[in-house]
């Protein structure tokens, strides 16, 4: 989380966790690695607690299902250390076979020269070019089957990923990989309070802050989040990527159940309508009529996400006592869309 001017190997476990999803079987691995101690430049002292809370997070979904099989590697003293080769190793293990996502968190010391990039494991003596360098990494995970591979760094320099080094702001990311660097390739990465600023926007994302109203976290919504919350005058972060379609990094629980999500198209059926409303669509009024009352409790679970919008009144309640209407927002219609052409 630092660079050398600045910010043994405890791997827990790592047996393959086999999801299933519409009857479909993937795996989700990653690899996580928090280092405070090391052998030749100074120590930190958030790194292993950024660790932890990112291998927390990304260990199960909201709802306690298992989403990713992480195993975790941290320093925290000269007997705890995580050194070059086992480091490498197990980059290489963790970009291994056919996995759906694999995953690559490292929170420690980032180095830059002459346009190269190094991670920097315990045992690593100066200078810093003596540690990993991001360029090995990139081909490690270019070269990767995997389908889908997210790296995510939280050290100085560590905008430095991904570039092409002789190009410089040309990008050498390889098919199915995205990048989320805490920092731009000449910026010093942030701790506060024993954590690293960056990771903890991360962990704030994955615990719901970045995710959709069906609940869903991907990469580009984790980047969103972490962007907003960091003034221009802060450390920027950096997102690059190279995919068809975002992955979902976890899933938390939905703004609005998806079964009544589907109902968008049904009750309005097309996006600019308007649909009309009258007592009868108010459960607590006299003249309440039962499926009226059901639409009426959907287009409200609508309204709380920023689907829909009364028309000409403040509140649903007075937009039916008084036979006015609603109308999707603009996010509205774009769900409209997606449930239209059988995209949810």
């Amino acid at each position: 989380m630092a660079g050398l001017n600045g910010r043994t190997m405890a791997a827990k476990r790592w047996t393959k966790f086999i999801e299933s999803k519409g009857g479909e079987k993937f795996m989700k691995k990653a690899l996580i690695v928090g280092i405070d101690n090391y052998s030749q430049v100074s120590d930190l002292n958030g790194c292993v607690n950024d660790a932890h809370d990112v291998a927390n997070v990304l260990s199960r979904n909201a709802d306690g299902s298992l989403n990713f099989d992480t195993k975790i590697m941290t320093s925290t003293s000269e007997s705890n250390i995580v050194t070059k080769y086992e480091l490498e190793e197990a980059i290489k293990e963790l970009f291994s076979g056919d996995d759906e996502i694999a995953l690559f968190y490292f929170s420690g010391h980032g180095y830059v020269e002459d346009n190269n990039g190094y991670i920097i494991p315990s045992d690593t003596p100066l200078p810093g070019r003596n540690g990993i360098k991001m360029d090995d990494i990139m081909q490690w995970c270019n070269k990767s089957k995997v389908k889908n591979k997210v790296l995510i760094f939280d050290c100085c320099h560590a905008g430095a990923v991904g570039d092409d080094k002789y190009f410089s702001g040309n990008s050498i990311i390889g098919e199915g990989v995205t990048i989320l660097s805490a920092c731009t390739k000449g910026q010093y990465a942030l701790e506060q309070a024993h954590h690293g600023v960056f990771t903890q926007l991360l962990v704030d994302a994955l615990n719901g802050s970045g995710a959709n109203i069906l609940g869903q976290i991907t990469p580009g919504s984790v980047y969103a989040h972490i962007d907003q919350s960091l003034g221009a005058w802060s450390q920027r972060p950096v997102f690059k990527t190279n995919v068809e379609q975002f992955v979902c990094l976890r899933q938390t629980y939905p703004s609005i159940s998806s079964s009544d999500l589907r109902q968008i198209a049904n009750i309005f059926k097309n996006p600019s309508e308007e649909f009309a409303l009258d007592p009868s669509y108010e459960p607590d009024c006299e003249y309440a009529q039962a499926d009226h009352a059901r639409i009426f409790g959907i287009l409200q679970n609508m309204v709380h996400v920023n689907l829909v919008v009364p028309v000409g009144e403040r509140h649903m309640y007075y937009a039916a006592m008084n036979s006015k209407s609603c109308k999707l927002t603009a996010l509205g219609v774009h769900y409209w869309n997606l449930v239209k052409n059988n995209r949810l």
